[in-house]
């Protein structure tokens, strides 16, 4: 991430506020007080001309009305305004004049070399001649402006209708330069109080904006700071008990690998030795039987040896399992498959999808036997061994057995009612705390499809 972004963010919202709202409050404060001191310059320029232009009128449109038949003016009234602006109060106030007649013509001017030309009619004297009194302020800039422009005074540009006195409509317009000096002084002191205005009105405003946003952003800094703190040992917690957790499942996983080696040794003991002991009880009743004359009694006790054979070493081979240690996980699953097959004389079907090479620990891969060994036991004891399968996957670091049967599935009341009592011993709630033991998740339920059950185990492997 850019630096700049990094600063910005690390900042507190009462500097983020002081930076983005001061800029903003800046860049407005700038356009209120360029449109206020415009909105001044034109409202005291307007005035000023209102007032300057009734008072010219007066005097000047007298002398005019010629014009309206004309494009000339009777020498008297050009004397007559000459003798005006000269060596008189108006003539010092007034720092030239032109009349003007439609098209652009000037009629008279202070500067006779500009009269009888023709110049561009431009937007202020358009709107005289529409009957509208108009004025700008050190705006000298067209042609005609030459003269006026040379003097280097601030000078107030009039434009005021003259009218027809019999009928009032507009037969001319004239223009007069009002030298402004005091204009100029007032607006530029209006300008400057109408700028400080605006300042401390703003700096008043985003003055108290600040000290709001400053107390709310104490306030949230200090939450921040306690959340951090409570973050910080909420993290501390939860890695200790994430420890502890791993730490249980690893006993778990250790006590049920020794349990299995417990039951290993256990039915080894029972086919080694009382099964031993039964075999040779056995051969010495049939030793016995050909001197005894009567044998009932001896074959009811040799049945009842043998079957007691039976039972020890069925209860053995139960308990044990094959060496799975250098085994893999499909190798496992497929190798339960096929002594079912031999055991029940039905068949199963084996989908096994891992990535290579993955290695599993000693009691995930018990886990597995036990899951697959119970899951087939249950599909033939309650399912008649038909549709059998085995799917073995692994997604998103997860990996997953399900066992599958065409059975009439379990009870809709309760799906976890037959923790089957078969050779095994383990049952479906056996299975159950040997998953959860190891951190996964156990599933026991009808197949979508309804065509039998199925029972499925889960067993995150990413933090293995």
């Amino acid at each position: 991430m850019p630096r700049s972004i990094l600063s910005w963010s690390d900042r507190s919202l009462a500097a983020q506020f002081a930076l983005a709202g001061g800029v903003v409050m800046v860049l407005s404060m700038l356009l209120i007080g360029r449109v206020v001191a415009a909105r001044i310059e034109e409202s005291v320029v307007r005035n000023s001309a209102l007032a300057t232009s009734q008072y010219m009128d007066s005097i000047i449109s007298p002398l005019s009305q010629d014009i309206a038949e004309a494009d000339t003016l009777p020498p008297g009234a050009r004397r007559a305004l000459d003798e005006i602006f000269t060596n008189t109060p108006l003539g010092e106030r007034v720092a030239s004049f032109k009349l003007w007649k439609p098209g652009g013509l000037v009629v008279e001017a202070t500067d006779k070399t500009i009269v009888g030309r023709r110049f561009e009619v431009t937007d202020s004297l358009a709107r005289a001649f529409a009957g509208e009194v108009r004025a700008e302020f050190q705006n000298l800039s067209d042609e005609e402006d030459r003269g006026e422009n040379a003097l280097g005074l601030p000078l107030l540009e009039i434009y005021s209708p003259v009218r027809e006195v019999w009928s009032g409509e507009v037969i001319g317009v004239a223009e007069f330069y009002e030298v402004a000096t005091g204009l100029e002084r007032d607006l530029a002191e209006a300008t400057r109080n109408s700028w400080i205005s605006v300042a401390l009105v703003f700096v008043a405003i985003g003055g108290v904006l600040f000290l709001i946003v400053l107390r709310g952003s104490r306030t949230i800094d200090r939450q921040r700071a306690a959340l951090t703190r409570q973050l910080g040992e909420l993290e501390a917690l939860s890695t200790r008990n994430t420890a502890l957790r791993e730490r249980v499942q690893q006993a778990a996983a250790r006590a049920s690998a020794a349990n299995d080696r417990a039951l290993r040794r256990i039915g080894a003991d029972l086919h080694d030795g009382p099964a031993q002991l039964l075999s040779f009880a056995a051969l010495r009743l049939d030793a016995l039987r050909g001197q005894l004359a009567e044998t009932g009694e001896i074959d009811a006790v040799e049945r009842a040896v043998k079957d007691a054979i039976r039972e020890v070493r069925g209860i053995s081979k139960g308990l044990g399992h094959p060496d799975i240690e250098d085994r893999g996980p499909c190798e496992i699953v497929t190798g339960v498959a096929e002594t079912h097959e031999a055991r029940t004389g039905t068949k199963v079907a084996v989908i096994c999808d891992l990535p290579d090479g993955l290695a599993l620990s000693q009691a995930d891969k018990i886990c597995l036997y036990r899951f697959a060994q119970e899951g087939l036991n249950n599909a033939w004891r309650y399912g008649g061994g038909r549709g059998q399968e085995i799917r073995l996957d692994c997604r998103d670091g997860r990996l997953g057995l399900w066992v599958r049967d065409a059975g009439p599935g379990f009870p809709p009341e309760d799906a976890e009612r037959h923790e089957a009592e078969d050779f095994s011993g383990i049952g479906l709630a056996g299975l159950r705390d040997r998953v959860e033991s190891l951190g996964g998740s156990f599933t026991a339920r009808n197949r979508a499809d309804g065509a039998g059950a199925e029972i499925g185990m889960e067993l995150d492997l990413r933090g293995a």
